[in-house]
């Protein structure tokens, strides 16, 4: 019975639209927006419950370390702060990793900028192929100037296909991106590097303007000299 029940077509039921004359109202909520809203609602409702609960039952003798490490701030949770989690050699051991991968990947791009290069060299730099003539007279000479006129323009080439073109720009395009790239990969490889530089012990100081040999916009840090024992 069900079956045929079912193989019957059903109506499908539409809901109304908002009318243009209660758009003011805001939005007219249709019966699936409401049954989200309802799940929701439970939801939170359910694990408010649940933490009623687990606080009712609560040992007050309770302990666990996490205690120790966490403060409530205006009834806020607050976990202790995570700067001092490392010792000073693992930070460097990090940084050294970090400098690494940098490293790397600023190789990596060198490699296909050169690569790149190579490539569109030859679309460049055409050859050209020069011939000298000697003429006895001013006749003989304009006999070959103008024969020479007329190879030219036999021998020049068509216009360039505009799918060659096209990818001739892309190249170009991605030329100067990884080129881009390469620069903010040195400049982030010489920060870092700096940065692990400054970590180390030693007495140092800034050099002001006025002291740096070759002017650059970078800061220049000098080292005092140490007696090696």
């Amino acid at each position: 019975m069900s079956s045929i029940r079912n193989a019957i077509p059903k109506r499908t039921y539409k809901e109304r639209s908002q009318p243009a004359s209660r758009k003011k109202f805001g939005f007219l909520e249709k019966h699936k927006d409401y049954v989200i809203r309802a799940r929701e609602y439970h939801k939170k409702e359910e694990t408010l419950r649940i933490l009623k609960e687990k606080a009712a039952n609560r040992n007050p003798d309770e302990f666990y370390f996490g205690m120790i490490r966490t403060k409530t701030i205006n009834g806020v949770h607050r976990p202790e702060s995570e700067a001092n989690k490392y010792t000073p050699e693992e930070l460097s051991l990090m940084k050294t990793q970090d400098i690494g991968y940098v490293l790397q990947k600023l190789q990596i791009e060198k490699k296909k900028v050169e690569k790149l290069k190579a490539t569109l060299h030859n679309l460049d730099n055409q050859p050209s192929n020069r011939h000298i003539y000697f003429a006895e007279d001013r006749e003989e000479a304009n006999e070959l100037q103008s024969k020479f006129s007329r190879n030219k323009e036999l021998n020049t080439l068509g216009p360039i296909p505009k799918g060659i073109k096209r990818k001739m720009n892309a190249s170009y395009k991605e030329l100067e991106a990884r080129m881009k790239r390469v620069e903010d990969l040195e400049r982030v490889h010489a920060e870092m590097t700096l940065k692990k530089e400054l970590q180390k012990k030693g007495r140092k100081h800034k050099l002001r303007e006025d002291e740096i040999v070759c002017p650059t916009s970078k800061p220049v840090y000098k080292w005092r000299a140490e007696r090696k024992r």
